[in-house]
């Protein structure tokens, strides 16, 4: 008895040193068919919730691979074919979760691209809103010509809308300018922009009623006083300077160049901007 454990042992250690004595380049391509075949019935098991089957499966695996170890005529091939075959059934027991995967992975994939060309298109759309815009204050700033412009959510309380000419309008650097013209009929107002839209011009702003310097004049007073009394932003031209201004919940921010000015735009559109309503 103990004598033919031995023997047995040593045909076992004969089967494991004649798999790499008979190695060939196909046993790698072999290894990787069933280390993807193994991988695939895991994941499939494991989505479906069969943690039993996912036992039994390793129990096969490990019984097949001790039996097949102690037979005389032992081949690695006979044991491909065999997992092969006991994978391809657990795979085929679960063919429809397999396909339902499948086809949701398609459709995920066919969503993230409409939703990634659908973004960009929005974020082109928004540059040129913000080209516009940024081109028309530069203009309007070299020619000391005096402008207002508020960026609206659409929550300005509508007195101050009506209070203007509306407008809904499509943005374009030729269109401000031409707005905030010395002796035009609407320069003295505030400009509205909703989105990408000049929604109204020509809008009366309530002003700040808080102390600020005396070259702080009427139309500074009003793009710091509507950010007081609603969730907007705005951008001041000076008439007699030509100074770019800033203006976000009732702080002032002077001096702003053409970078800065661009930032400010951005954090407007892509935070207080709806991307749908474009």
């Amino acid at each position: 008895m103990l004598e033919s454990l031995m023997i047995s042992g040593s045909e076992v250690w004969q089967n494991i040193a004649g798999v790499f004595t008979q190695f060939h380049w196909t046993f790698i391509l072999e290894f990787l068919v069933l280390a993807f075949m193994i991988y695939w019935v895991f994941k499939t098991l494991h989505e479906s919730n069969a943690g039993r089957l996912i036992f039994v499966y390793i129990f096969l695996l490990v019984a097949v691979g001790i039996v097949a170890l102690f037979q005389e005529e032992f081949t690695a091939s006979g044991l491909f074919l065999f997992i092969t075959l006991v994978s391809a059934f657990f795979l085929l027991l679960f063919n429809i979760e397999i396909k339902r995967g499948i086809y949701k992975g398609a459709r995920a994939q066919k969503s993230d691209k409409n939703l990634s060309a659908k973004k960009s298109g929005a974020e082109f759309h928004a540059e040129e809103c913000i080209t516009g815009i940024v081109k028309a204050v530069q203009s309007l700033s070299k020619n000391n010509t005096g402008a207002l412009i508020v960026l609206s959510n659409g929550n300005l309380p509508r007195e101050i809308v009506e209070s203007g000419v509306g407008l809904n309008a499509k943005i374009s650097n030729q269109l401000i300018e031409g707005i905030f013209i010395n002796k035009a009929p609407l320069h003295d107002g505030a400009m509205i922009i909703l989105g990408d839209k000049i929604q109204a011009a020509g809008c009366f702003l309530p002003l700040t009623q808080r102390d600020f310097p005396k070259d702080y004049g009427t139309r500074h007073r009003a793009g710091i006083g509507v950010t007081e009394v609603a969730d907007v932003s705005t951008i001041i031209v000076s008439e007699e300077t030509g100074i770019v201004s800033v203006v976000r919940r009732g702080d002032i921010t002077r001096y702003v160049d053409s970078e800065t000015l661009k930032k400010f735009l951005r954090d407007y559109y892509w935070k207080d901007f709806d991307a749908e309503k474009k």
